[in-house]
């Protein structure tokens, strides 16, 4: 497999494909989900929350953090996680502006 060459494609291109990565896993989906419900920082019940092992839980924390999605502290033995409001309010606007943009019919379009 070949380089992606991200470089040559803009930032919000890149930040787009990176926000749809991380949102492409439904593991990572109910993860956020679970956060948004509680309102809270979660210390450690995501993998009865969830349904899948520590350490696959574990990954998937570590990618939505790794983007700044969620944030975590460090609490006795245990780290709890939360929503990063401010990153996921960025990350909104970014998307939303993505899939504002409209397409225009033309006649000889196929």
């Amino acid at each position: 497999m070949g380089l992606t060459k991200t470089e040559i494609f803009t930032e919000q291109q890149n930040n787009i494909s990176l926000f749809a990565k991380v949102l492409g896993h439904p593991a990572r989906v109910a993860i956020l989900q679970h956060l948004f419900k509680i309102d809270a920082c979660v210390c450690g019940d995501l993998v009865n929350e969830i349904g899948l092992a520590q350490p696959t839980i574990s990954q998937h924390l570590k990618e939505l953090k790794h983007l700044g999605l969620i944030k975590g502290n460090v609490e006795g033995t245990s780290v709890c996680y939360c929503i990063h409001k401010e990153n996921w309010t960025a990350m909104k606007a970014v998307i939303t502006e993505f899939l504002d943009q409209d397409v225009t019919q033309k006649k000889d379009c196929c």
